[in-house]
């Protein structure tokens, strides 16, 4: 039988991703001395309430951690749009995190605190003119 692109695509990541999340759960690969590394974000399924993990590059801007997305079908942004309460493996650490969603130059759900509007305005124009995804994760307890 034979695959479609999308389908190799599917699996391609999925078996990239197995060999991936357990050494950046670990640890390996986070931002450290620069301020982009690999974290695992963990999101519950919009439909099936159940956690899916997935190994993604981030940023940290201060006590934010950022996310991206270019596929306009990343299941794990619709997850979190849909679900914002999330957890975050940094550094070998887990994070509690609420997670702030931006499509198209569009907030998605609630609004984010004060002080991480000047980053939601600047990721709200690189949305709007590359119609990518971003997420600001703050963690739980954050001074925000």
């Amino acid at each position: 039988m034979l695959l479609s692109f999308e389908q190799l695509e599917v699996e391609y990541f999925r078996m990239l991703n197995g060999i991936v999340e357990p050494m950046v759960r670990f640890g390996f690969g986070s931002p450290g001395l620069f301020p982009v590394g690999a974290i695992v974000l963990e999101t519950k399924g919009r439909r099936t309430g159940r956690p899916s993990s997935v190994p993604l590059m981030a940023a940290r801007a201060r006590d934010f951690v950022l996310v991206s997305t270019v596929r306009r079908g990343s299941h794990w942004f619709r997850n979190l749009s849909a679900q914002p309460d999330v957890r975050y493996w940094l550094g070998g650490q887990e994070t509690k995190a609420r997670a702030f969603t931006i499509r198209n130059g569009s907030v998605i759900g609630d609004d984010p605190p004060e002080s991480a509007r000047c980053i939601v305005e600047l990721l709200r124009t690189h949305s709007t003119i590359f119609g990518t995804g971003f997420a600001i994760l703050i963690p739980s307890g954050a001074e925000c």
